[in-house]
């Protein structure tokens, strides 16, 4: 059976949601508690797969020899400092695996409840989510120490926003501004099956993770350590 027949409750919003979106800057809103522990469960499930190839879950090098704490593995596209290519030729030389149509849906999905009413108070996002149809997910695991330093998403060649799903332990997350990696920045607690969306003004903010709390993963989420974020991009390549 597929995965897309697998994925389960349809992409339907959780009854126990615990509120509603979050505008932390114009176009970039946090919705907590978006993700069931079912779908969770559902998405580890199709991480450990991930993680079995064709590329294993790596930890990209930077230029100038540091190699990142964070490990990834790549859907669609395969990012490697600072490109989108085919083929893995930083790890193996391998293709990525094929972008799942499941995750397209819940890609556009979550760009139209993050910009459902109140959210988007002018009106003048709610008409990317139609249009959203990411392409790419970088699927990052964080593991005791792990963290990321403020960077902008600009690899891409698209302006589309980019959504971010987590699961696992709880982190700071630290959403800046377009300027700079410095104040001013808002910073946000992230939690298992917590959804976070920016795009529009915000798509280029500077953002990052100080830091991940051990011990914070829901038992039912199917992950007993470490933190996987999902983040869907739109390449605007070919």
């Amino acid at each position: 059976m597929s995965d897309d027949a697998l994925f389960p409750l349809e992409l339907v919003q959780p009854e126990a949601h615990d509120a509603g979106p979050r505008l932390i800057a114009p176009g970039a809103v946090h919705v907590p508690g978006w993700l069931s522990a079912e779908q969770q469960r559902w998405i580890v499930g199709r991480f450990s797969e991930w993680t079995q190839g064709p590329v294993p879950l790596r930890a990209a090098t930077l230029p100038g020899g540091r190699r990142m704490s964070v490990r990834t593995v790549c859907l669609g596209w395969h990012w490697q400092p600072y490109k989108y290519t085919r083929e893995a030729t930083d790890v193996n030389g391998r293709p990525v695996l094929d972008f799942p149509d499941w995750m397209v849906r819940l890609g556009r999905k979550a760009v139209a409840d993050a910009y459902a009413s109140g959210a988007d108070p002018d009106g003048s996002l709610a008409d990317l989510a139609s249009d959203f149809t990411p392409d790419a997910a970088l699927v990052n695991f964080y593991d005791d120490g792990a963290a990321m330093g403020m960077h902008q998403d600009k690899d891409e060649r698209s302006g589309a926003p980019v959504v971010s799903l987590s699961i696992g332990e709880a982190c700071l997350f630290r959403f800046g501004n377009t300027n700079t990696r410095t104040k001013p920045y808002t910073d946000v607690e992230l939690r298992s099956g917590d959804l976070f969306v920016f795009g529009g003004p915000s798509r280029f903010a500077y953002h990052g993770i100080p830091k991940v709390f051990p011990g914070t993963a829901p038992e039912d989420c199917g992950l007993s350590h470490g933190r996987i974020n999902i983040t869907m991009r739109v390449t605007g390549m070919s």
